[in-house]
C-alpha cells in the first residue's frame, strides 16, 4: 500500500525553450550573461548598503532585502536552464522538480510581500512623514522582512504539500525550462480539476491581496503628493515610480501565468523567462539608474577605492 502511494516517475524530460542548436547556442550565451548581470547587480546592491552608512535607512534596508530574494529567485531556475543548453537529453529528477517548485514559490511569494511593506514603507514617509521614524524603525524593518520571509514560506509549504503525494506514473514530458505546478499537475495519473482550483486559489488569495494593497498604498500616495506639490513630494514621488514600475513588472507576468493563463506555449514560455530571469536583473537596473543617493554611494565607493 506505501508502494503504491509512491510516484512511479523518478524523473521528468525537460523539453526546453527550443529544438534548434543554433537558438540554444545563442540563449546560452545570453542567459549566462543577463544571469551573472543579476547576481552581481543585486549582490552590489546588498554589499553597498550594507557597507555605505549613508544608506542606513528603512527603504534602504528593505530594497537589500529584495535584491537579496531577487539573486535567489533567479538562481531557483536559470542555472538549470543555462546548463540544459549543453545537453540533448533534459531530465530533472522528481525531487529537484519539487526543489524548483518549492523555491520558486518559496522567494516568490515572499518577493510579493515584501513589495508590500515598502509600499508602506513610503506610505508613512510620504502621508506621514513627523511619525516616519517612530512608525519605521529598526522592530519594524525586522518584522516586515521576517513576516514576508515567513509568509513566503507557509504558501510554498501549501503549494507543495498538494502535488507532491500525487500519482505520477505515466507522461512526464514538461514543455518549459524548469518545473511549476501548472505544469507539473497535468501529468498526475489522476483527474487533477479540483486540485487545480485549490492552487490557482491559494497562489491567487496571496497575490490578490497583495496586489490590492499596493494599489491603495500607491494610490493614497499619489493622492497625497497631488495635494502637497513640494520638492520633497516630488523626490519621493521619483522614487515610488521606480517601486511602481518593479511592481507592475513583478505582477504583470504572474497574473498571466497563474490567475488568467492563456495556454499559449510560447507566450507561456516567454512570461516564464521574464519572470525567472529578466524581472530579477531589471530591479536592480531600475533602482541604481533612478537613485540618486544610491549613484551618490557608488561615487563614495568609486573614490575609495581610487
Amino acid at each position: 500500500m506505501e508502494e503504491a502511494n509512491q510516484s512511479v516517475v523518478s524523473e521528468f524530460i525537460i523539453l526546453g525553450l527550443c529544438d534548434s542548436w543554433e537558438l540554444q547556442a545563442f540563449f546560452l550565451v545570453t542567459f549566462s550573461s543577463l544571469y551573472l548581470i543579476t547576481v552581481l547587480g543585486n549582490l552590489f546592491i546588498v554589499v553597498i548598503i550594507i557597507t555605505d552608512l549613508h544608506l542606513h535607512s528603512p527603504m534602504y534596508f528593505l530594497l537589500a532585502n529584495l535584491s537579496f530574494i531577487d539573486f535567489c529567485l533567479s538562481s531557483v531556475t536559470t542555472p538549470k536552464m543555462i546548463t540544459d543548453f549543453l545537453k540533448e537529453n533534459k531530465t530533472i529528477s522528481f525531487g529537484g522538480c519539487m526543489c524548483q517548485i518549492f523555491f520558486g514559490h518559496f522567494f516568490g511569494g515572499g518577493e510579493m510581500v515584501l513589495l508590500v511593506s515598502m509600499a508602506y514603507d513610503r506610505y508613512v514617509a510620504i502621508c506621514k512623514p513627523l511619525h516616519y521614524s517612530s512608525i519605521m524603525d529598526r522592530h519594524m524593518c525586522i518584522v516586515l522582512v521576517m513576516t514576508s520571509w515567513i509568509i513566503g514560506f507557509l504558501h510554498s509549504v501549501s503549494q507543495l504539500a498538494l502535488i507532491v503525494k500525487l500519482p505520477f506514473c505515466g507522461p512526464r514530458e514538461l514543455d518549459s525550462f524548469f518545473c511549476d505546478i501548472p505544469l507539473v499537475i497535468k501529468l498526475a495519473c489522476m483527474d487533477t480539476s479540483i486540485l487545480e482550483m485549490l492552487i490557482n486559489a491559494d497562489s491567487g488569495v496571496l497575490a490578490t491581496i497583495c496586489f490590492t494593497l499596493l494599489l491603495i498604498s500607491y494610490s493614497h500616495i499619489l493622492f497625497t503628493v497631488c495635494l502637497h506639490s513640494t520638492d520633497g513630494a516630488s523626490k519621493a514621488l521619483s522614487t515610488c515610480t521606480a517601486h511602481v514600475t518593479v511592481v507592475v513588472l513583478f505582477f504583470g507576468p504572474c497574473i498571466f501565468i497563474y490567475l488568467w493563463p492563456v495556454s499559449i506555449t510560447w507566450v507561456d514560455k516567454f512570461l516564464a523567462v521574464f519572470y525567472a530571469v529578466i524581472t530579477p536583473l531589471l530591479n536592480p537596473a531600475i533602482y541604481t539608474l533612478r537613485n540618486k543617493e544610491i549613484k551618490n554611494a557608488m561615487k563614495r565607493l568609486r573614490s575609495y577605492l581610487n
